[in-house]
């Protein structure tokens, strides 16, 4: 069985770290894992299966040698450093938005389009958070029954934001529970003009605003949506759109997804039990007893969590759900895994004749 040496770029992030546990679990049969992040993090001392590792400065001879990179260092390290890897014939899964929506690269969540992977030139994309647990929930529905409209609201939780936001939060909350001043320095976005207090609010921006008044988050949402499913960002086939709401809770997104299916026959109890068997979804749907997903729960569980299935009882063929998945597992280090095991399995961890090498801008 062929060995794998891989590299984990910004592995001391919320993502990174989480990156290392996930590869340690999964199928991937490793042969040497090197740890990679920014001077400032180099020096430090991490376990892969027991073993301690040093991080390194990257570099781009760092991927010498290297078969498999999975990176969460930012779009600017990404957009810097995974065509040196490429062209060192390592091939990438990156984290970050840099190549999302860019056409020659693989936009991919296993469970709904894995065979994108197939077309692979060199790099792959994971989604965004939000956008890959809406599509577990809305992929087997719109193979099943088809799909017009999808309307989504976000609650958002701190850690998507990284690790400086979700200390920000605690330093908050515990200063208003003091009744000290706040002070805040990075949310809703740390690249915009002002900053607002996240500790017991709800802020309606993530990322920073176009000028159609749509949040960067919600153009990758709906613009993300239509490659997955549709293979085209800008398909027509299916209407997207999203509000997206940043909420002071620490891990783990919430949604509500309104959508609109083609087969008016469509009942709840059929797309509950489609959900039901569907690979990577927990169907948590019992109202009688008050059971339907939490963040609290899902937190550090690789699954996405679905209930609240309801008809609109005033537009047929419409319905409703709710949607919660850990932001930082599946919404980010156990999906691009998971890329990587596909890759594995279909013998797809090499380099192509013409590789897909992308000048940094």
């Amino acid at each position: 069985m062929r060995e794998y040496n891989v590299a984990i770029l910004g592995a001391t992030g919320a993502v990174g770290t989480r990156m290392i546990q996930q590869l340690e679990q999964s199928t991937i049969p490793t042969k040497s894992v090197k740890l990679l992040a920014s001077s400032r993090s180099a020096g430090k001392k991490l376990k892969f299966k027991g073993k301690e590792l040093t991080v390194e400065e990257t570099t781009p001879d760092s991927f010498n040698g290297i078969d498999l990179v999975l990176a969460s260092a930012g779009g600017s390290v990404s957009a810097k450093y995974l065509p040196e890897a490429v062209k060192r014939g390592a091939v990438c899964v990156d984290n970050t938005s840099h190549f999302r929506m860019d056409p020659e690269v693989p936009l991919v969540v296993p469970e709904i389009n894995a065979d994108r992977v197939e077309e692979h030139r060199g790099i792959l994309s994971d989604p965004n958070c939000s956008t890959i647990q809406m599509v577990m929930a809305l992929g087997p529905i719109y193979r099943k029954f088809g799909l017009k409209q999808v309307i989504c609201s976000t609650y958002q939780a701190v850690s998507g934001a990284g690790q400086s936001a979700l200390n920000e939060l605690m330093e908050e909350s515990q200063q208003v529970l003091n009744g000290e001043p706040v002070h805040p320095k990075i949310l809703p976005t740390k690249g915009d003009k002002k900053h607002y207090q996240m500790a017991f609010n709800l802020l309606p921006q993530i990322d920073v605003f176009h000028d159609d008044g749509y949040t960067h988050e919600e153009w990758k949402m709906i613009h993300e949506t239509k490659k997955i499913l549709l293979n085209d960002m800008n398909a027509k086939d299916i209407k997207v759109t999203a509000t997206c709401v940043r909420v002071p809770i620490r891990i783990a997104h919430g949604e509500t997804v309104y959508f609109e299916v083609e087969d008016k026959s469509a009942t709840a109890d059929q797309i509950r039990d489609l959900l039901e068997k569907a690979p990577g979804v927990v169907v948590q749907d019992d109202p009688a007893h008050q059971i339907y997903p939490q963040s609290i729960l899902a937190e550090g569980k690789r699954d996405t969590f679905v209930g609240r299935i309801r008809p609109d009882l005033e537009n047929k063929g419409a319905f409703n759900m709710w949607v919660v998945s850990d932001n930082l597992l599946k919404g980010a280090a156990w999906n691009a895994v998971q890329i990587a095991e596909e890759l594995v399995k279909r013998d797809l961890v090499r380099v192509p004749d013409n590789p897909y090498i992308p000048e940094n801008k």
